[in-house]
C-alpha cells in the first residue's frame, strides 16, 4: 500500500481516492439559469454546496440537482420549513429554501452524503433576507435521490422545466470529500 501526502491536507491511497476536503472553484452567480459543477470524482462520498448572497430575478424556488452522466430532474423527495412555520416540498431537486422572491438573497449550505450505492441524502440550513417578510427567513431542509449511476455532477438552478429565472447576484461553491 502506498500513501502520498501532498501538503494540501489530503492523502491519496492506491485506489486514487483522495482523503480530505477538495474545494471547487467559486462561481459568481450573476447570470444564466444554472450553475454547474461537473467532473465530481467517483470516490466522492460527501458534497457541501455553499451559497453567499445568491439571488435570482424571479420567484421560482432555488434547488440543487445531482446527476450521473446528465442531470436528474425528477424523483427527488425534498422539503423544508422556516422558523416561522412556513413549509415547502418539491420533487424536481433538493430544496435550497422554500420562498422565492426576486428580492431574496440566500446564504448557507447543504450537505449531501452518499448513504449507499447511488442513494444520496441531504440536510441543510439557509437564510434569506426576503423583504416580503421583512427579515431573515431561516430554512431547514432535508431530502434524498437515488441516481441511475455514480454521481458526477451538481447543478444549482430554479424550479421550472426549463428554468427561466436568471441568477443576478452572489457566489456558489462546493467542497467534496471521500
Amino acid at each position: 500500500m502506498s500513501t502520498v501526502i501532498d501538503g494540501s491536507a489530503s492523502v491519496t491511497i492506491n485506489s486514487g481516492a483522495v482523503l480530505g476536503i477538495t474545494s471547487g472553484t467559486a462561481v459568481a452567480s450573476t447570470s444564466g439559469v444554472s450553475v454547474d459543477f461537473n467532473s465530481i470524482p467517483s470516490w466522492c462520498k460527501r458534497i457541501t454546496v455553499m451559497f453567499s448572497g445568491v439571488s435570482t430575478n424571479g420567484t421560482s424556488l432555488l434547488i440543487v440537482q445531482l446527476g450521473s452522466g446528465s442531470v436528474t430532474t425528477t424523483g427527488y423527495i425534498s422539503s423544508g420549513s422556516t422558523n416561522g412555520g412556513t413549509s415547502s416540498s418539491i420533487t424536481t431537486g433538493l430544496l435550497v429554501n422554500g420562498r422565492g422572491t426576486a428580492a431574496a438573497s440566500r446564504i448557507g449550505s447543504l450537505i449531501i452524503t452518499n448513504i449507499s450505492g447511488n442513494i444520496w441524502v441531504m440536510f441543510g440550513s439557509t437564510a434569506s433576507n426576503d423583504t416580503s417578510v421583512g427579515n431573515y427567513d431561516v430554512w431547514s431542509m432535508g431530502g434524498n435521490i437515488t441516481l441511475s449511476g455514480t454521481l458526477d455532477r451538481v447543478r444549482i438552478t430554479t424550479v421550472g422545466s426549463p428554468p427561466t429565472d436568471t441568477f443576478d447576484a452572489g457566489t456558489i461553491n462546493i467542497m467534496y470529500e471521500g
